[in-house]
C-alpha cells in the first residue's frame, strides 16, 4: 500500500467511526462554522493544533506558517485574522509557538537557506531586540528555546497593532490576545502572555480613526 493510499484508507475508516458514533456529525459540521478561537501555529506537523488541545473540527479556526509569525506585509495571515474577528467574531486568538522550533534555530544561524531567509529576517529582528539577554544564556538550546518564547510575545504584539485587532477592540471589545508555547517533550502548552487592548501598545502604533 502507498503512503497516499493508506492516508485515504484511514480517512474512511475515520469518517466511518464519526457516523456510527453520530449519524449526523457531518451533517451538522456542513451547516456551520462558529469557532471561539483562532490559532496562529507553526507548520511544524508535530504541533497540531486540535490534536494537542483536544478539540473537534469546527472549534478553532486555524493559520499556520513557518515559525507562528504575524508579518503586516502577509496578506494571507491578514487575511485569516480579518475573517476570523470580523465574520465569524472569535473571542480568542492565540499565536502558539513550540520550543525546539526549526524556524526560530534557522534564524539564529548564519546559513543561507535561500528564500526562507526573507521570512526569518523578523525573527533576527527578535533577536536584536533582545540580545543582551539571549546572549547570556551559554546553553544554545535554553538560549533557542528563550527566543521561542519572545518570538511568541512579540507576533502576539504584532497582532495587537494591525488595525483589524484594533478596531475589534473599539467596537466590539473582543479578541483577547494568547501567547502560549507548547513542550514537545512534554505535550503541554505553556501561557506566556495575554492581551485584551491596546494599553500594551506605544502610541505610535495605535489608530486613532477607527
Amino acid at each position: 500500500m502507498s503512503d497516499l493510499n493508506r492516508l485515504l484508507d484511514s480517512n474512511k475508516a475515520w469518517a466511518a467511526e464519526r457516523v456510527k458514533e453520530d449519524p449526523r456529525y457531518f451533517a451538522r459540521l456542513a451547516e456551520i462554522q462558529q469557532p471561539e478561537f483562532l490559532w496562529i501555529g507553526c507548520s511544524d506537523s508535530r504541533v497540531a493544533a486540535n490534536v494537542i488541545t483536544g478539540t473537534q473540527p469546527g472549534e478553532i479556526f486555524v493559520h499556520r506558517n513557518i515559525a507562528n509569525m504575524v508579518v503586516h506585509t502577509d496578506l494571507n495571515v491578514l487575511s485569516v485574522i480579518e475573517y476570523a474577528v470580523n465574520v465569524l467574531h472569535v473571542k480568542h486568538v492565540i499565536v502558539c509557538g513550540h520550543y525546539g522550533c526549526g524556524g526560530v534555530r534557522a534564524a539564529a544561524g548564519h546559513q543561507s537557506l535561500g528564500l526562507i531567509n526573507n521570512w526569518l529576517r523578523n525573527i533576527e529582528d527578535v533577536f536584536r531586540f533582545h540580545h543582551h539577554e539571549l546572549m547570556s544564556i551559554s546553553d544554545e538550546n535554553q538560549r533557542i528555546n528563550r527566543l521561542v518564547e519572545l518570538n511568541v510575545e512579540e507576533q502576539v504584539l504584532n497582532l495587537a497593532k494591525t488595525s483589524i485587532i484594533q478596531k475589534a477592540w473599539k467596537h466590539h471589545q473582543r479578541p483577547t490576545l494568547h501567547g502560549w508555547v507548547y513542550g514537545l517533550d512534554t505535550g503541554i502548552l505553556k501561557p506566556l502572555c495575554r492581551v485584551e487592548d491596546e494599553s500594551v501598545l506605544d502610541p505610535v502604533s495605535r489608530y486613532d480613526n477607527l
